[in-house]
């Protein structure tokens, strides 16, 4: 009698195996990107977002609030 096992796969038992915990371990990293809000910022380039930059100036007493809100409506 045969074994139908995963032993009988062979090479394309393995392969899947693998493809199996690879999409698992990239769906584990990306939750924990999604979760922790690291995707939705642009770690590529480093720079500041026109909003940052805003929110800094109005921190520091540069603009006053109407201005603020002004160049936020502008700028979403």
């Amino acid at each position: 009698m045969h074994d139908w096992g995963m032993m009988n796969w062979g090479w394309g038992g393995m392969i899947f195996q693998v493809l199996f915990w690879l999409v698992i371990i990239i769906g584990v990293v990306w939750a924990v990107k999604y979760i922790t809000g690291q995707s939705r910022r642009n770690f590529t380039s480093g720079e500041e977002t026109a909003l940052d930059i805003l929110k800094k100036r109005y921190a520091r007493g540069e603009i006053d609030r109407e201005e603020f809100e002004q160049k936020k409506r502008e700028l979403v």
